[in-house]
């Protein structure tokens, strides 16, 4: 297993998922989405993961709905503004090969860590 989790900054949700691997000894590495930048193949993963690119956008607190990605409306005008600022997705965003899960899913990683074994 090869996880990396994607966040922004630390908050109880990017925190609960570092607890969850390193509780069952996975090795997870923390990508820092300030000094990271996305590409289109990893962008691309989270929305499928997601369901939409909508999904992925951070509209929680009056900053976030304060850029211009929260009221967007089409998917490839959101992918694109999220390539020029990663800031603006959910965190954690949690990835396992070409597989990603949007946010605390401790369900879904505890399949992954199931299946693995």
């Amino acid at each position: 297993m090869n996880i990396q989790i994607y966040a922004a900054k630390k908050n109880p949700d990017v925190l609960k998922a570092e607890r969850f691997f390193k509780e069952r000894r996975i090795p997870c590495q923390l990508v820092d989405l300030k000094k990271h930048r996305l590409g289109q193949k990893e962008l691309a993963i989270f929305a499928k993961a997601a369901g939409s690119a909508m999904k992925l956008v951070d509209r929680a607190g009056m900053k976030a709905l304060e850029r211009p990605v929260a009221h967007m409306t089409s998917e490839s005008l959101i992918l694109s503004e999220l390539l020029n600022d990663p800031l603006a997705l959910v965190s954690p965003i949690v990835r396992n090969g070409n597989r990603a899960t949007v946010g605390a899913d401790e369900a879904e990683w505890q399949r992954w860590v199931d299946s693995a074994t």
